[in-house]
């Protein structure tokens, strides 16, 4: 394990596997860096590049503070190319696409960026969360109500069915991890805010943004995840989007057809 320093002092724990240009994995809601399947994914991709799989703050063996802004994320992230040596590709997934997406937004340094199916709802006929949805995910966790934030975070936020949430509390292995992480919610809810209100995506957002971008999405994937993708795709002025069955990430990472896509994208010339 290595860590590297944030800008208000927080250390990021991360680790370093394979050789070649400099990669790093940002997670999504629930995710840590030994989650399988982005121990797999990481392990696939370090046949062709140097893979940085961190903590984000507050996770696993990263250290948190006690005041939360999306700022600090970013400073994180900044973290830890300025340890891969000023440059790098980046992968986001999930709220970890929305992460990265703003990081790059507001200058951090990246040679290319893959955006895997980031939430955002695009579309008011797809079902929404409740208005207050990112302040009842702060008040749960503040009230140190996990259990109950995992449910409504899933239920309300990503629209899974409330048995799906029952079934996992029948496996220990799985609710003690999401248990673990549950208090970094507000984190990934603040991510989202204002992008889960049904409303095209903002015109002049990542206009300006230079780097070649892939967008991900599964073809299995619900269908506001995949408008959200294709309006994203559209929205930024260097992308492409990779559609196909497989590249979901709603129930399991397929991660040997991910790395491929991933590959393709980072080494293309």
């Amino acid at each position: 394990m290595h860590t590297a320093t944030s800008r208000d002092g927080t250390k990021i724990a991360y680790d370093i596997k394979g050789q070649g240009p400099a990669l790093i994995l940002v997670g999504g809601a629930f995710s840590y860096r030994k989650f399988p399947g982005v121990l797999k994914l990481a392990s696939l991709l370090s046949e062709h590049f140097t893979v940085y799989n961190y903590d984000r703050r507050g996770r696993g063996d990263s250290e948190d503070k006690h005041s939360y802004a999306i700022e600090r994320e970013i400073e994180d992230l900044q973290a830890l190319i300025d340890a891969a040596g000023g440059s790098a590709y980046v992968w986001g997934l999930s709220s970890g696409a929305v992460l990265a997406l703003q990081a790059a937004a507001s200058g951090v340094n990246m040679r290319k960026l893959a955006l895997h199916e980031p939430p955002f709802i695009v579309d008011a006929a797809d079902p929404l969360p409740p208005a207050d949805f990112v302040a009842q995910v702060k008040k749960l966790i503040a009230d140190n109500r996990r259990a109950e934030a995992i449910k409504y975070f899933m239920t309300k936020g990503m629209g899974a069915p409330s048995f799906v949430v029952g079934m996992m509390r029948l496996m220990p292995g799985v609710w003690s991890n999401l248990m673990a992480v549950a208090h970094t919610l507000p984190y990934d809810a603040a991510l989202l805010e204002g992008y889960i209100s049904g409303k095209p995506l903002p015109a002049k957002g990542w206009s300006a943004l230079e780097m070649p971008t892939l967008v991900l999405e599964g073809t299995e994937s619900p269908a506001s995840l995949r408008r959200a993708a294709q309006a994203l795709a559209e929205a930024l002025p260097h992308s492409q989007l990779a559609s196909k069955k497989g590249l979901g990430h709603t129930k399991t990472l397929n991660a040997k057809m991910i790395a491929s896509e991933l590959v393709a994208f980072y080494t293309e010339k």
